[in-house]
């Protein structure tokens, strides 16, 4: 039902690949950053996707069509043992519904299995109930609200912190779509 194709832009490293995603999810970004950042966040596009590269994957349905992206950023751990991430979601409005909870739960098993985390967050605005919607039928937890934890459109905003453990994916999530 769903593809995540890993997208990697250092150009530094002169590491590129799965490049021609960019301008998708480009698009995707701009029509949602007022979901996603508040007014600190880095201005320059290809700056911020070079910052997590490469834990940056683009989203297809099995047509191939561009349904939107996932990335992980702000790991806890280290090189060889990352305890945890931050999870940001962006998906096109054509995938929002069932989509977005089977391609959720399809990137939390790649997150355990593949990357061996133990943790993933997910910080969401109050007013941004699609996500937290999403996020608690792929089985994050409500944690805290941060009060005041930052500024967006000019005013102090609160935020919603969500988790999922790995031991609760494997224990609860995980074999509804096995």
């Amino acid at each position: 039902m769903c593809k995540f194709i890993q997208v990697i832009y250092n150009p530094r490293l002169i590491l590129f690949q799965n490049l021609h995603y960019i301008p998708k999810i480009r698009s995707c970004y701009e029509k949602y950053s007022k979901y996603l950042h508040d007014d600190f966040a880095n201005a320059n596009f290809n700056s911020y996707i070079e910052g997590v590269s490469p834990y940056i994957w683009a989203i297809l349905d099995f047509d191939d069509n561009f349904m939107g992206f996932a990335l992980l950023d702000n790991f806890t751990g280290n090189n060889t043992n990352k305890y945890s991430a931050e999870l940001t979601t962006c998906f096109e409005k054509k995938a929002w519904g069932a989509f977005t909870r089977y391609s959720a739960k399809f990137f939390l098993k790649k997150c355990f299995d593949e990357l061996g985390l133990y943790k993933i967050k997910a910080f969401v605005y109050p007013d941004n109930f699609r996500v937290s919607t999403l996020l608690k039928s792929a089985g994050f937890k409500y944690e805290a609200t941060i009060p005041k934890e930052t500024i967006r459109f000019g005013k102090l905003q609160d935020i919603h912190q969500y988790a999922i453990y790995r031991t609760y994916y494997y224990k609860e999530v995980k074999n509804e779509y096995q």
